[in-house]
C-alpha cells in the first residue's frame, strides 16, 4: 500500500509508465497508468444524446472565424476553456444550446465578425433586423 514513485515517462501507447518501490520491503515494480476521460453526453435539440466531440465544437468555431485573424492556438485556447467548464459541471448530461452559448459567450470577447457569423446560424437569424439587434448589444 505504501510506495514512492522512482521514475515516470509516458509510452508510445499513451500510457504513464512508472517505476515504483514498495516503501517496507524495498521491492521494486513497473506499473501502467491510463488517464480515463469523462464521457460527456450532449442532448440536442431534438432530445437525441450524442456523446460529446471536440471536433464538432471546432469545426464550427473555425467555419465562423474564416478569414478572420485569429490563430490556431487562439481558437484551440477558447476549445480547451470551454471544455474545462464542461469537465468541471456535477452533470456528464450538457445541452447543446448551453455549448453553443459557451461559444458565443467566448467568440464575443475573440472576436466580433465571428460572434455574429456564429451567432446568426445559432439564434437563427431569419431577418436582417436580428442582425441589427446583435449589432447593437456589442
Amino acid at each position: 500500500m505504501e510506495t514512492k514513485v522512482l521514475e515516470s515517462r509516458d509510452t508510445e501507447e499513451g500510457l504513464v509508465r512508472r517505476r515504483r518501490e514498495c516503501e517496507k520491503c524495498a521491492k521494486r515494480f513497473t506499473t501502467y497508468e491510463k488517464v480515463e476521460s469523462l464521457k460527456l453526453t450532449v442532448i440536442k435539440k431534438d432530445g437525441r444524446n450524442e456523446e460529446y466531440q471536440r471536433e464538432k465544437v471546432k469545426s464550427g468555431v473555425v467555419r465562423a472565424l474564416e478569414k478572420r485573424p485569429v490563430t490556431e492556438e487562439q481558437v484551440e485556447s477558447l476549445i480547451d476553456d470551454i471544455e474545462m467548464k464542461l469537465l468541471n459541471r456535477k452533470s456528464t448530461e450538457i445541452s447543446s444550446a448551453d455549448i453553443g452559448r459557451m461559444v458565443l459567450n467566448r467568440l464575443k470577447k475573440l472576436d466580433q465578425v465571428a460572434y455574429l457569423r456564429f451567432a446568426s446560424v445559432f439564434l437563427e437569424f431569419g431577418e436582417l433586423s436580428d442582425f441589427k439587434r446583435e449589432i447593437n448589444q456589442l
